[in-house]
């Protein structure tokens, strides 16, 4: 199945399409007079500005969207490729806009009193005060259009050759005497592999290919950092850490007791690590190629039709409206869901607020691990479709929020498959339960320590190849401890993994253990309030955009600057990992 991008556009060439972008073109100059030319009161202009901004973001996210999504499913598209250059130019003149109405807004003493005035602005008080609160850290109008111009040729740049570098770089791959050249994301899929020797043989493979583009894939990584510590003093931000909290509206008192009650699960996952060694017949610890490794047995392969009708049983015994959304998704051809030449690897949804839809993409290959893919993603755009009737300024949510429906959605359908399970189906289940945790938990902080490491090296020098193979590796060991084999660790993961190229996005890590330990704790509130909680689910979904993540938290009980908190959710899964261990020892 590959998704239907005519609710956006039929094609580039469709009138439509241009229509749109002379409408941002004429839109952009029209705000930007009003910002010349301001009307009688700050109340009047105000509201004016809103209702102008939520037109333009209608527009440019169909426009933006429209771009992306192509370029996702086929990195090589030429027409795609020749039309996001010339939006991009045209989104510089919308993103100077949005900087213009921070120090606007920032500059309003009454603004309280004028927000309470007005049904408008009342709605959109939140993002408002957000935007005032970010006046502090715009660039100085006289640099912006030559910073935005530069980061063109800049991060931009970098970011679309690393995507184009893995979506195009072909592994040569050994299949029974057979010599193939596969995409990156197949090859990576073979790690999940029941076959011990084609687990090996694929991780063997993708390491032996990334030489040849680590040159450039360093680059790519080291200009990004490198420009991003350039623009933090034109921001006014002490860190890149720093600024990623409040993008994330987080607080850093709620970061350091969730790291420290992961740093203290640790011991746990090690132990899981090494008892799944242990069954694999391995003496020091995982190697990463089996890290994957299927434990006990899987009853079936799925196909996408089957993937379809298991999560509408699933997910719809929680809502009637979850079922209603994931028959939308797949009969409307919503989901791209296949592997294929020149497609990005992973899994993503993309919301296109505008015209009330979501996009999913994912690599699926029939394992019940790609079907729980299959329902974390359909769970951001159930996320999403709770966002419906907000306005376009009002639909956007933080990273580590992100995460909520998503983790929900995979909760609810391992414990359905748990009911029935036999033991060694009991056994897979919990060993992908546990193992999803532990890229969440474990592999997440390795990255955090990376990523951390990659900057602070950063601010002296380029860094090369080598020295973030190292980096990587010296992360792995600090995070993973005697749990991995250190001969067989994954000195590329830097480059395997495209959070950490992305312009304005750093430390796109911690959000997903966020998303993990906040998603459990939600679980537990349903299973405690049962069908009532329903209503309560969708209404907190719907605040993620209009609070912020302390206040989020309060609406379900739950305080995030409490380490007991993240202990709790981290101690429902360290009893997964004790009855799995009780199980293999049987």
């Amino acid at each position: 199945m590959k998704w239907d991008l005519s609710r956006l556009y039929n094609g580039f060439s469709d009138p439509a399409f241009e229509a749109d972008m002379l409408f941002v073109k004429r839109f952009t100059d029209e705000i930007h007079e009003k910002f010349l030319h301001p009307l009688p009161t700050v109340k009047e202009q105000l509201k004016d500005l809103i209702n102008s901004f939520n037109e333009m973001q209608k527009k440019t996210r169909r426009l933006s969207a429209m771009i992306s999504l192509t370029l996702a499913a086929d990195a090589e598209n030429e027409e795609a490729l020749k039309i996001q250059d010339r939006t991009q130019k045209l989104m510089i003149g919308s993103g100077k806009l949005y900087s213009a109405f921070s120090r606007y807004v920032g500059e309003i003493d009454n603004l309280d009193e004028i927000l309470a005035s007005d049904e408008t602005l009342t709605e959109h008080a939140f993002y408002i005060r957000e935007k005032a609160k970010a006046a502090g850290h715009t660039i100085d109008p006289a640099l912006e259009e030559t910073v935005l111009n530069l980061r063109l040729t800049g991060s931009g740049a970098w970011g679309q050759l690393r995507g184009t570098l893995e979506s195009t770089l072909k592994v040569k791959y050994d299949e029974n005497g057979e010599e193939k050249y596969l995409p990156l994301p197949a090859v990576r899929n073979l790690a999940h592999s029941p076959d011990p020797v084609v687990r090996k043989r694929a991780y063997e493979a993708e390491l032996n290919a990334y030489p040849q583009i680590e040159t450039a894939m360093a680059a790519c990584l080291s200009s990004m950092k490198g420009e991003a510590l350039t623009l933090l003093p034109l921001k006014k931000y002490s860190s890149l850490l720093e600024q990623t909290l409040e993008t994330s509206r987080m607080d850093e008192e709620t970061l350091s007791a969730m790291l420290s009650a992961m740093r203290e699960s640790l011991p746990a996952f090690r132990k899981y690590l090494r008892a799944k060694a242990k069954k694999l017949g391995h003496e020091n610890g995982l190697p990463f190629y089996d890290l994957f490794a299927p434990l006990g047995k899987e009853t079936k392969s799925y196909t996408l039709d089957e993937a379809k009708m298991l999560l509408i049983d699933v997910l719809g015994r929680f809502s009637g409206k979850m079922a209603d959304h994931i028959r939308d998704a797949f009969d409307n051809r919503l989901i791209d869901a296949y592997p294929r030449e020149g497609k990005r690897g992973g899994a993503f949804c993309s919301s296109v607020h505008p015209i009330e839809t979501s996009y999913v993409l994912t690599n699926f290959d029939g394992s019940l691990s790609s079907v729980s893919t299959l329902a974390h993603e359909l769970g951001h755009a159930y996320h999403n479709r709770c966002l419906r009737s907000l306005s376009m300024l009002n639909c956007s949510y933080p990273m580590p929020l992100a995460e909520t429906a998503s983790i929900f959605n995979e909760t609810l359908l391992m414990q359905k498959m748990l009911e029935n399970a036999n033991r060694e189906e009991k056994i897979s289940l919990l060993e992908q339960e546990i193992s999803k945790a532990c890229q969440v938990i474990v592999d997440i902080l390795s990255r955090y320590i990376f990523e951390t490491e990659v900057i602070e090296r950063r601010k002296t020098h380029s860094l090369t190849a080598r020295e973030l193979k190292e980096i990587m590796l010296d992360a792995q060991k600090a995070s993973y401890g005697d749990g991995l084999d250190e001969n067989y660790l994954h000195p590329y993961m830097w480059a395997c993994k495209s959070h950490y190229y992305r312009a304005d996005l750093h430390f796109y890590n911690f959000p997903y253990a966020f998303g993990l330990l906040f998603g459990k704790g939600i679980y537990a509130r349903y299973l405690a309030r049962g069908e009532s909680f329903v209503p309560e689910y969708d209404a907190l979904l719907r605040k993620t955009a209009t609070g912020n993540i302390k206040e989020v938290a309060e609406s379900a009980d739950i305080d995030v600057h409490s380490i007991d908190f993240w202990r709790d959710s981290l101690s429902v899964i360290k009893e997964d990992i004790e009855t799995l261990s009780s199980l293999l020892e049987e």
